[in-house]
């Protein structure tokens, strides 16, 4: 025991005099206190020490709560040791300011009980104001109740209104990021809205016509958010880029062709389509030629692979629906006979799973969605019915509910981020109160949550996992998106925060102008400014000074025609025919000109005068001559 105490004294004291106070010569010199104050140097031999006594308390503790058992007799003299080393230490250095880490803090040792008691009440930094841990309690119990109560995860406390249209919103989608937005419609158009770049007038940044007179069916960003997969109602699908321009479109299949196998796409209206969640160049459509197709970005030419569906007695039937399975490997589709029928992505030939009567026969099955965690489907009928279905047991549904109308092919369903919901939408017809969107709880199908959207059937929804935020699709043409501040992230709260855009007086016209080219000042005469310079002008200008003809009065004159007739016809026969200013012998009027044409030929004559004969005329006789020449049966005649 003394030898130890001797050392510590030694070890100690070295330690004191390398920890000395400032040289006052050298403070005074450089102008401050703190200068030339020397740092401290540890021991190792010390801290090895120190470390070997906090190993001795710990082993103590742990030996005193497994049992209480005597301590031994070589740790209680070591720790004592100890005990008097640190007070020591503390009586010397208490003086001393030290630099460096602070030392641990040392217990006293007690009885195991008392240890154990002071293990369990030990707490690092101020002491807890009064009530803290029972708010502590309170949030944690709040957090708790908000878990087991998924209806309070609902955002629907905030909304805002995207104006599409007027005729019914038929197709959304959402990048994965939750950036954009992109709606379609029966009015043909796709819209893109950018939720970063909008302000509060909620003004989408492009609008087209991909699909000509074809109505928007179904709208879907690929898993990476490049690319837009346009299904609509002609027979081929497009992809798009995510600024709306043309990527690729399928090709044409032959509709002549009896097999569908044999064509290289699809031939008669397509029903929907969907991106594969892990292949981002792969998707799929179905269509009213009965079969559903997989593709390719890559290769328009031709389908990547064909599943056809097939009733009970083995006949052609008409898919309605189609989607992946979260993890790609399957493919389900719902077809017009009710039926559910699931194949394997790599094996086209027989089914994996199907459900003859999922549905009633003759209804369109409008939607097929698997749940996050891949063991449950969802299908909505249009047989006003919501079913949800475990794969693995496919003859009968988990749950199901029904009233729910459906006036439209592509009323849809989807489940909640934490999949403990199922919502859809109603359809009304008009007036018949608001179209709603329900929200089933999926253990026990209870209706839990209903949100009342607007006066027109509900047809689209989507809840975003990563914004948490819920866009509905309208009758109406709206796109309504529900959010809460604090539950939801980016999307919506982006763009209402922003103020209207003021719109700069250069961009406004007052009125709509016409321009032409000929309208522009370059083209345009000049104005003159005096009147009577112009009239000058106008005088010496023979076409404008010209008197204006005077009416003709009476048959006309000059080769113009009288007001008493308009046609030619009026006019020889009321001028021409009756006109009597030449009241000569008419023979006299022809020969008139007989004599100087024979003296001083000039025409016709010259040219027969060496062969023409001279013409000889018969004399004419008097008509008393002719009667002295008659026979005497005529004259007795006369």
């Amino acid at each position: 025991m003394d030898a130890e105490e001797t050392v510590g004294a030694g070890a100690l004291a070295t330690h004191v005099e390398l920890v000395e106070g400032p040289d006052p010569e050298l403070a005074a010199t450089m102008g401050f206190s703190g200068f030339g104050k020397k740092a401290r140097t540890f021991d190792l031999e010390a801290m090895f020490e120190q470390t070997r006594r906090t190993a001795v308390e710990r082993s103590k503790k742990m030996l005193g709560k497994t049992d209480e058992s005597p301590v031994p007799l070589l740790l209680v003299l070591s720790s004592s040791t100890t005990e008097k080393t640190e007070s020591s230490e503390s009586e010397d250095g208490s003086n001393e300011e030290l630099i460096g880490p602070p030392l641990p803090c040392q217990t006293s040792i007690q009885g195991p009980a008392e240890d154990t008691d002071d293990d369990d009440d030990e707490f690092i930094g101020p002491p807890l104001p009064p009530g803290y841990k029972d708010s502590d309690d309170d949030d944690y119990d709040d957090m708790q109740e908000e878990d087991n109560n998924p209806v309070k995860k609902i955002p629907d406390s905030h909304e805002i209104t995207l104006q599409h249209g007027t005729k019914t919103v038929s197709a959304l989608g959402l990048d994965p990021s939750g950036a954009r937005l992109v709606t379609g419609g029966y009015d043909y158009d796709v819209r893109l809205w950018d939720f970063a770049g909008m302000d509060a007038s909620l003004q989408a940044f492009r609008s087209l016509q991909p699909c000509e007179c074809h109505q928007i069916k179904s709208l879907q960003y690929s898993s990476t958010g490049d690319v837009i997969l346009v299904v609509s109602g002609n027979s081929q699908a497009k992809v798009l880029d995510r600024d709306g321009f043309p990527v690729m479109e399928c090709v044409k299949g032959d509709q002549y062709i009896v097999d569908m196998a044999n064509t290289k796409g699809h031939t008669a209206m397509l029903n929907t389509g969907c991106w594969h969640p892990k292949i981002k160049e792969e998707f799929l459509t179905c269509s009213n030629d009965g079969t559903v197709r997989t593709w390719d970005v890559n290769n328009d030419k031709k389908h990547k692979g064909v599943f056809k569906p097939r009733s009970v007695q083995g006949k052609r039937v008409i898919p309605t629906t189609c989607t992946y399975s979260r993890d790609g490997k399957l493919i389900a589709a719902g077809c017009q006979d009710g039926s559910i029928q699931i194949w394997d992505r790599n094996m086209n030939v027989h089914t994996k799973f199907h459900c003859r009567q999922a549905h009633a026969p003759g209804t369109e099955t409008s939607c097929l969605t698997f749940s996050y965690d891949g063991t449950v489907l969802a299908s909505r009928g249009g047989d006003d019915t919501l079913k949800i279905w475990d794969i693995r047991q496919f003859k009968k549904p988990l749950n199901s509910v029904e009233g729910l109308s459906s006036f439209f092919p592509m009323t849809d369903c989807c489940f909640s981020p934490d999949d403990k919901l199922i919502v859809t939408g109603t359809s009304i017809k008009k007036g018949g109160g608001n179209g709603k969107l329900i929200f089933f709880e999926r253990e026990t199908f209870q209706k839990v949550y209903e949100i009342e959207v607007t006066d027109a059937s509900v047809v689209r929804c989507l809840w975003h996992p990563k914004l948490n935020q819920i866009m509905v699709g309208t009758g109406n043409g709206l796109a309504k998106v529900y959010y809460d501040p604090i539950k939801s992230q980016r999307g919506a709260k982006l763009c209402v925060v922003k103020t209207k855009r003021k719109a700069r007086q250069a961009e406004t016209l007052t009125q709509d102008y016409i321009i032409t080219p000929h309208a522009l000042p370059m083209f345009r005469e000049p104005r003159q400014r005096s009147t009577r310079k112009q009239l000058e002008k106008d005088r010496l200008d023979p076409l404008k000074s010209h008197k204006p003809e005077p009416p003709v009065a009476g048959p006309g004159r000059g080769g113009r025609v009288g007001t008493h007739g308009g046609t030619l016809s009026s006019y020889i026969v009321k001028n021409i025919a009756l006109d009597k200013t030449d009241d000569s012998n008419p023979r006299e009027a022809i020969l008139r000109h007989a004599k100087e044409a024979e003296d001083n030929p000039y025409w016709v004559a010259p040219a027969y005068s060496k062969t023409q004969p001279k013409a000889v005329f018969a004399e004419v006789e008097s008509e008393e001559d002719e009667t002295d020449n008659k026979p005497e049966w005529k004259k007795r005649k006369i």
